[in-house]
């Protein structure tokens, strides 16, 4: 499933990311990348390549349309994300915990409850769209050897 809609994707919102991996794998593999800098209204850039680096620009609205939005957030954020998501035409959103299945910090982590999983798919399927959260994914882009 990641694979599918990793393909598919063209354009990523981002909410948040544990490291610069993120969004510097998804540009560097011709993602067009969007960012939601914070909680304020306007606060969204565009993450693009210049100069062989990864650079952001200040949009100051959110994207048209996002095929894939990805989330580094608390899972009891997920509502209002999956509220953006909607307004951006998205059809999936990729949620990544940074947590370990110990339940401790691992930027690379993606461990959730059980409840919770169930609790989140739930609420992204009901708004007509895919959960993801099995996957760190800058790993499932190098991976897959993803380019745009």
């Amino acid at each position: 499933m990641t694979e599918a809609i990793l393909r598919a994707a063209g354009s990523i919102l981002l909410v948040d990311w544990p490291s610069r991996d993120v969004p510097d794998t998804l540009v560097r593999a011709g993602y067009e990348v969007s960012v939601k800098g914070g909680p304020e209204p306007d606060n969204f850039w565009a993450s693009e390549l210049r100069d062989g680096e990864v650079a952001n620009r200040r949009v100051g609205v959110a994207p048209e349309h996002a095929d894939l939005v990805y989330t580094h957030r608390p899972i009891a954020e997920l509502a209002g994300i999956v509220d953006l998501a909607r307004q951006v035409g998205a059809g999936a959103v990729w949620h990544q915990s940074g947590l370990a299945g110990d339940g401790g910090k691992d930027i690379q982590g993606v461990w959730l409850l059980e409840d919770e999983a169930r609790d989140a798919a739930a609420m992204v399927e009901a708004a007509g769209m895919v959960f993801v959260y099995k996957a760190y994914i800058a790993d499932e882009v190098r991976r897959l050897d993803i380019h745009k």
